[in-house]
């Protein structure tokens, strides 16, 4: 019995360890069931949290998509628009550019109503006088004071020089050529032909030297009234005072020295220079009952090549006594 007791006792405490390996056992598995508590599942939660915005982010990827779409869609849309437009079509119809030419037309009309004045005349002078027209004969000598009261008065000249005189009748002048006189203004306010010679030769390349056939000064470098013969007379050439061949070789030049938009030419410079039109007139004879036109500047260059000379300043009402 005391065998089978304490045999018991070592059941019972067999038993009592299991049952506390029971417990023990059974201890654990609650703390296991707390291992998929609920904490897991708000995670799991969470992922399908963060799981769930991307889909939406595809959405807007898709919604971008959609909308390139719409917009590679509406592109062409403005394409089929610009392909038919009718704008250049209607431009051409609509264009009123032959008007402004229409109204420009009536410009070139009002200028040859400038030009034929002169130019008509001037073409029909220049295919009579390339034939042989022959030279004006020189002017008889000036008569002498005779010693009898009935004798003609010797003509006296004041700027005219003997020597000036013989160089304008020794010219071979050729009839009916010299049709105009053209004053001018040197623009500068001294100067001779000597100078302006040079400057014409070695500035401006003119290869016959001073543009004028004549030059009076005003009392700087030469005297007041004083008259130079230039070298385009004496050899009967064309000049180089307008800004027309054709009209340099129908017209001679007459420079005054002097700048005539700031002050005006001398009595004796106006003097001298009527002196000397009213003798190469008469040396260079007639045209059609008519003396040589005397013309400023200004009047007979041609209107695309405006000019002032020979000055604002300039008395153009002294032109009124060449008018024969």
């Amino acid at each position: 019995m005391a065998s089978v007791l304490a045999a018991t006792p070592a059941s019972a405490q067999v038993s009592s360890e299991e049952k506390a390996e029971a417990v023990a056992k059974t201890s654990p598995s609650p703390s296991k069931s707390p291992s998929p508590k609920p904490k897991a599942s708000p995670k799991k939660k969470k992922s399908t949290a963060k799981k769930s915005p991307t889909p939406p982010k595809k959405k807007k990827a898709k919604a971008s998509s959609a909308k390139k779409k719409s917009k590679a869609s509406s592109t062409p849309s403005p394409k089929k628009s610009r392909t038919p437009t009718p704008v250049p079509a209607s431009e051409p119809s609509i264009a009123p550019s032959p008007t402004p030419l229409a109204t420009l037309t009536p410009v070139p009309t009002v200028r040859p109503a400038i030009s034929p004045g002169a130019i008509p005349q001037v073409e029909v002078e220049k295919s009579g006088f390339l034939g042989d027209q022959g030279y004006e004969p020189p002017p008889s000598p000036t008569p002498r004071r005779g010693w009898w009261f009935w004798s003609r008065p010797e003509v006296t000249y004041q700027y005219l020089s003997r020597s000036v005189r013989n160089e304008i009748d020794r010219a071979p002048v050729m009839r009916r050529r010299w049709q105009f006189i053209v004053v001018h203004n040197s623009g500068t306010r001294q100067g001779s032909a000597r100078i302006f010679d040079y400057y014409h030769r070695h500035v401006r390349r003119m290869k016959n030297g001073l543009a004028y056939h004549f030059v009076i000064g005003n009392g700087t470098s030469t005297g007041d009234g004083q008259i130079e013969v230039g070298d385009r007379w004496r050899r009967q050439i064309n000049g180089g005072h307008v800004h027309s061949d054709y009209l340099n070789n129908i017209a001679l030049g007459i420079c005054l020295v002097g700048d005539f938009n700031r002050g005006q030419p001398t009595r004796r410079q106006l003097e001298a220079c009527e002196e000397l039109i009213n003798y190469l007139r008469k040396r260079c004879g007639k045209i059609d009952a008519h003396y040589a036109v005397v013309r400023p500047h200004r009047e007979v260059n041609p209107p695309q090549w405006a000019t002032d000379c020979p000055g604002d300043a300039f008395p153009y009402s002294w032109f009124r006594r060449f008018q024969e």
